[in-house]
């Protein structure tokens, strides 16, 4: 097997890996979505692939576990993670992508996350009035989740808990395994 594809095997199951943690109990909204997304776009070598085989991993435990009506917004803020991705692994073809960018980009696409789903269910909510009270009310109830754990921090802490296991361990793996360094150009 060439390198290439060897790197691209170790990936793609890495990513499809990462996405069945979806099935498994969780708090509300600790789940790999935005790492799977961030990960595929800086590190996989044809970026075109680093979109689709995270999609498909997302697609295939989406229907397993069932989809909804605001799936458009985590696609939507799915997509937005990716392109952080490709900033987080621009320049570093030949090297590990900063910490720094992938924390700053972790964190980021938990905000936008929060933001566009939290603003799809009060989009023509008929619990929420749609005014722009009503968005913060929206967004004031995703901070304290029913269940006392904030949506928001959990999709914080699941976004850099999922990418620490992503880059990390594709960095150990790294350097276990020369093959799957970046070839030097």
């Amino acid at each position: 097997m060439k390198p290439l594809q060897i790197r691209l095997t170790t990936l793609s199951v890495l990513v499809l890996t990462t996405a069945l943690f979806r099935l498994l109990p969780h708090w509300p909204n600790f789940t790999p979505v935005a790492a799977v997304a961030l990960f595929g776009a800086a590190t996989f070598e044809r970026k075109w692939l680093g979109l689709v085989v995270p999609l498909v991993a997302m697609l295939l435990s989406d229907a397993l576990i069932g989809f909804h009506g605001s799936m458009g917004a985590v696609y939507t803020s799915f997509l937005l993670t990716w392109l952080l991705g490709l900033w987080v692994g621009r320049g570093t073809e030949t090297q590990q992508p900063a910490v720094s960018r992938i924390a700053v980009a972790s964190v980021t696409s938990s905000i936008l996350f929060f933001l566009i789903t939290n603003f799809a269910v009060w989009y023509g909510s008929t619990y929420y009035p749609q005014t722009m009270p009503g968005l913060m009310s929206c967004y004031a109830a995703g901070l304290a989740f029913y269940d006392g754990s904030s949506f928001f921090l959990n999709g914080v802490f699941g976004d850099l808990f999922f990418n620490t296991v992503l880059f990390g361990g594709y960095y150990l793996l790294q350097q276990q395994f020369t093959v799957l360094r970046p070839a030097r150009r």
